[in-house]
């Protein structure tokens, strides 16, 4: 069997059992239930949720990614950096699995555990409901854009703590990096480089997650943002991959 393919018996294997090792401790759910007290307290006392009268979680979505600058950064630091700390991460590239498996069998477990925490949100889309008439199809489409937003911070965690033996360094790592892709098209980054052509101008705006999920969470889902993030999210895990190689060659 050509390990370096892609198996979804082997992907799904090491998903559960990366997904049952969040569960394993408490830790799982006291981050849940941290981000869930935050995502309200952004919502209702930051975002004035009831306040603004509206029928919709603009307020809502507005602050996911600032929480998600901290939280996925800190579900991601422990994919690969304890492996690699503890000499773990030998055992496991010796089993019969290849790195692309594993690097996608570990990032799906952290997709979907950050999805649980953003689904079990879902109370407050039964309480602007409940108020008034909200468009359903805008709610939907931005906790899509949300979503492929966290896998982005995600995948760029993966390649971060696969690089570092320190969680606590790729943690302030991840957060640097995903930082700068969340601000790259706002008005002081764009002004700074108002020298160079327009076409470099309008790729470095075309890199913000911010202006990208802004435009989801209207409502518009619009295929290039999510092929944005779904190829960001690919080329993140494949660096991740060859780091993963280059590491193994050491």
């Amino acid at each position: 069997m050509n390990y370096s393919m892609i198996n979804l018996n082997l992907i799904s294997t090491l998903m559960k059992r990366q997904l049952s090792s969040y569960f394993s401790t408490p830790i799982a759910y006291v981050f849940i239930l941290m981000f869930l007290v935050m995502a309200g307290v952004f919502s209702f006392y930051l975002g004035h949720f009831y306040e603004k009268g509206q029928a919709d979680l603009s307020a809502f979505f507005t602050f996911h990614p600032w929480l998600y600058l901290f939280f996925m950064p800190a579900i991601a630091m422990g994919l690969w950096a304890p492996e690699r700390q503890m000499g773990t991460i030998e055992l496991l590239m010796t089993l019969p699995i290849g790195p692309r498996n594993a690097v996608i069998g570990k990032f799906l477990a952290a997709w979907l555990f950050a999805g649980i925490a953003l689904l079990l949100t879902f109370p407050i889309w039964l309480t602007v409901a409940y108020l008034g008439d909200p468009d359903n199809g805008v709610i939907f489409s931005a906790y899509i854009g949300s979503w492929l937003m966290a896998g982005s911070f995600l995948a760029i965690g993966s390649c971060m703590s696969v690089s570092n033996k320190n969680q606590i360094v790729a943690f302030i790592i991840t957060v640097v990096v995903c930082f700068v892709f969340m601000v790259s098209g706002v008005s002081m980054i764009l002004d700074s480089v108002a020298w160079a052509p327009q076409s470099v101008i309008d790729f470095i705006a075309g890199l913000s997650f911010l202006t990208r999920f802004e435009a989801i969470s209207r409502g518009v889902l619009d295929i290039r943002d999510v092929v944005y993030f779904l190829g960001f999210i690919t080329m993140w895990l494949y660096l991740t991959e060859l780091q993963l190689i280059r590491n193994q060659a050491k």
